[in-house]
């Protein structure tokens, strides 16, 4: 049933605490659900997740089995596989809860029709209901239940028909003591069988009645964002079915008498008809012709005159083409309706750590979590954390340099921002306290830069406040847009107001995406997917009056974020562009040390972002005689950004990091040591560091030290010196680079020795020397490994669900919201 497959999140709070108590024991609880629903890869959950849930018993209101189901409900948990694993784990009292819960969601579907027969024919009253399994049927004519066998089912026949038949008839429908009725169906008897004018004519000869249309759809002409509702009712015996066909395209989820569209575009236009049949009869409603734009077209068309000295005005034509050829204008075949993506590629720019401004907490989990999504749909990411105005001018410049023609482009910034005469611009982390336009970027501009590029799909999300900045007077003049209808922008917040973030656990994450990750991958007009997350959104009690979704665009093709990626065979800017991306994608390849005193110590890496990289070290051999040892790291360039007092951490969450999950620890006898490294983007040269060896041996009390220094090139996007200034007007990659002028490497140490060679390479993350862009963009950050002669210890790989509750908590309180913007 369609309500089993909606997601756990769509239970009600009352419904969740009530699910959670029940939950709450050691027996048959939360562990067990764990276990159980772990047979489906995306929802196991791994061992730091199951310590975050047991840990809620120290809290006065905290639930495990509460914060289970909330991850559950983030991952999109149906409630029909949650019955399942209840029912598996033998929790009769939460199976039966839940199911009794969902008999409320009973929708009827099918409703019975009013129906002309003559005697001795054939009835069908039909009427279907969605909801939990199991669901009862019971008739009635008048008050009177109809007991015959055919009585329980979705379908009352009555063959023969009798004169005591006629009457009004409605059906019951039942989950154990949650019912709800059907509307009223009159059943009246006529003297003949033929069918009245109008009708279909009948497949089958001696049926009962024809098919007769009471009501045609009309014809219409509204302006974007109105509501078109388009109404065709027939009466026939059986009932008909209803299939609704644009531009004779099949439209899969309208199947009822009505049609409504809630806010049409200029994709809508254009004719619709509806099909209605049934067992016995099969008609088409006539044609109703849908115009939209910003008034009217019926008979003429309007085109505008030069305005010259003598002020001519704008003429109607007196040559305007016919109504038919401006359909055929506006409306292209079906087979143009199917787009797709030369190719798709993002930049993210989460800004946290301001150095006079608030600091922010929700961007790295924002930045995280929108990189895994988008990486599964096969964009190409750029993620970078905390950039001065250089470095994200820089980035602009290379995210621009993956742009050409036909390919999609995003570009996500989560920070502080403001908005004046109606350029947005996003604050770098070293704006002043009186930051200006000229400290900052202006996302106008960039989109300007973007177009040049002939993308097929321009997406712009702004996770930031648009407050009116007091300081800045200078009105910009971004660059001319031209009119390509395939511009989005997605603004989190309203104009002059300010967007949140919430704090939870040892994470935030800010509204917006909250309820973005619900929706992103939906394979839906990228309009209408950020329409329903604004819908999410305005059901939020926290947010509801201080933060609604803006949606600003004018794209008038069905543009999905899922499109396909389809590239002309060796396609050299395609090639080009895999090159680019890939060479900043490329971690250093792992160590294997030995040591004087016979200990062997494996160096790994892997990635978190594409300007923070995490590196660990493992003892993997050590003689007999030496008791105690450990691989420290030491003597880091000032470039980078690492934090003395979390380096050389046993976890990770130690170390700082919140994102990388390591699913399986290493046994005692093997530990690992981890330091997160931040800011590559400002590394100058190869990135040399110390490993510094501690142990002791049997004999001895003192501890003894040995040094190996260590030169791993220069990782992920440090190759692309964001800290060096940009030309004014760099080459697009089509035109600048072919696959003769690139080496592919085949190590590291290659890698970083040419890195001079490349002026505008872009991205992030590990990749292989051969480049395969469908199957890269999806992979998950995991530390490259030797191939020594040891046990391979589990890697590392990227969470994509991070551990915090849904956004409809009712634990949130407005006193855990942070700005995203002051002065």
């Amino acid at each position: 049933m369609e309500e089993w497959n909606m997601s756990v999140g769509s239970l009600g709070e009352q419904v969740l605490d009530r699910l959670s108590k029940m939950l709450d024991n050691a027996t048959c609880g939360w562990r067990q659900l764990a276990t159980a629903v772990s047979e489906q890869p995306q929802f196991r959950c791994s061992e730091s997740e199951l310590t975050s849930c047991s840990l809620q018993v120290l809290s006065t209101a905290g639930s495990p089995g509460r914060t289970l189901l909330a991850r559950l409900a983030d991952r999109s948990c149906s409630l029909d596989f949650l019955l399942h694993c209840l029912r598996k784990m033998d929790h009769q009292e939460a199976a039966q809860y839940l199911t009794s819960t969902l008999a409320e969601l009973i929708q009827i579907t099918v409703q019975p029709q009013a129906q002309q027969a003559t005697v001795g024919g054939r009835v069908v009253l039909t009427c279907r209901a969605s909801g939990p399994p199991g669901l009862s049927y019971q008739w009635f004519r008048g008050k009177e239940e109809i007991l015959d066998e055919t009585g329980n089912t979705p379908e009352l026949v009555l063959r023969p028909s009798l004169p005591a038949h006629q009457g009004h008839y409605i059906c019951r429908v039942h989950h154990g003591e949650t019912f709800i009725f059907s509307q009223w169906a009159h059943v009246r008897f006529v003297p003949t069988a033929g069918p009245s004018p109008g009708c279909s004519s009948s497949l089958f000869p001696g049926s009962v009645s024809g098919l007769r249309i009471i009501r045609q759809p009309q014809s219409q002409a509204v302006s974007e964002g109105d509501s078109l509702f388009l109404e065709c009712s027939t009466e026939a015996n059986p009932p008909v079915q209803y299939e609704w066909y644009h531009n004779m395209v099949p439209m899969t989820q309208h199947k009822t008498h009505s049609l409504k569209i809630p806010c049409v575009t200029t994709a809508h236009r254009g004719q619709y008809r509806c099909k209605m049949f049934n067992l016995y009869h099969e008609a088409w409603s006539d044609t109703a012709t849908i115009t939209i734009g910003p008034s009217s077209i019926t008979e003429a068309s309007w085109v505008e005159v030069d305005r010259g000295l003598d002020s001519k005005e704008v003429h109607r034509s007196t040559c305007e083409p016919g109504l038919h050829q401006l359909q055929q204008m506006v409306n292209p075949p079906p087979s143009v309706k199917h787009f797709y993506a030369t190719d798709k590629v993002a930049l993210l720019i989460g800004n946290m750590n301001y150095l006079y401004h608030t600091q922010l907490c929700a961007p790295i989990a924002d930045v995280h979590e929108l990189t895994n999504l988008l990486r599964q749909m096969d964009f190409k990411v750029v993620s970078l954390l905390d950039l001065n105005w250089q470095e994200m001018h820089s980035a602009v410049t290379e995210f621009l340099l993956l742009l050409d023609k036909g390919v999609y482009g995003l570009l996500y910034f989560a920070g502080h921002g403001y908005e004046n005469y109606g350029n947005s611009f996003m604050v770098p982390i070293d704006a002043p306290a009186s930051y200006t336009s000229e400290h900052c970027l202006c996302v106008q501009n960039i989109l300007t830069r973007m177009q040049e590029k002939q993308t097929g799909l321009n997406v712009l999300l702004l996770d930031m406040c648009r407050k009116r900045n007091l300081y800045d007077d200078v009105i910009v003049q971004p660059g001319l847009l031209k009119v390509t209808a395939n511009i989005v922008f997605g603004y989190a917040t309203c104009v002059d107001a300010e967007a949140y973030e919430v704090k939870r656990e040892d994470v935030a994450n800010g509204i917006f995406i909250s309820f973005l990750k619900r929706r992103v991958c939906e394979d839906e007009k990228v309009t209408v997917m950020l329409d329903r997350v604004g819908e999410d959104m305005g059901r939020c009690e926290i947010t509801r009056g201080r933060q609604a979704l803006e949606l600003r665009s004018n794209l008038s093709e069905r543009r999905s974020l899922t499109d396909q990626i389809q590239t002309a065979e060796c396609s050299a800017s395609h090639s080009a562009r895999n090159l680019q991306w890939a060479i900043a994608h490329v971690l250093p390849k792992s160590h294997c040390l030995q040591f004087d005193c016979g200990v062997k110590v494996q160096l790994g890496f892997a990635a978190e972002f594409s300007n923070i990289m995490v590196i660990y070290t493992r003892i993997l051999e050590k003689p007999q005689e030496i008791v105690s040892c450990c691989a420290q790291l030491t003597d880091f360039p000032q470039d980078v950004d690492i934090d003395l007092k979390k380096s050389n951490q046993e976890t990770l969450l130690e170390a700082g990091s919140l994102l990388l999950i390591k699913e399986n620890l290493p046994s005692p006898e093997v530990p690992s040591l981890y330091t997160r490294i931040r800011c590559l983007q400002r590394l100058r040269r190869e990135l040399t560091f110390t490993i510094c060896l501690h142990y002791t041996y049997s004999n001895m009390d003192d501890e003894v030290q040995e040094r190996k220094p260590v030169t791993v090139g220069k990782p992920l996007v440090s190759k692309l010196n964001l800290h060096e200034p940009r030309p004014p007007h760099a080459r697009s990659a089509s035109s600048s680079f072919s696959l003769d002028s690139f080496n592919v490497p085949e190590s590291s140490s290659s890698v970083d020795s040419a890195s001079n060679a490349w002026s505008y390479p872009a991205q992030s993350d590990r990749e292989s020397s051969t480049i395969d862009s469908a199957t890269s963009s999806r992979s998950a950050n995991i530390p490259e490994e030797t191939d020594c002669e040891f046990d391979a210890p589990q890697p590392l790989v990227a969470s994509k669900s991070l551990p915090h509750s849904q956004i409809n908590d009712t634990n949130y309180k407005f006193s855990d919201m942070y700005n995203f913007h002051s002065h």
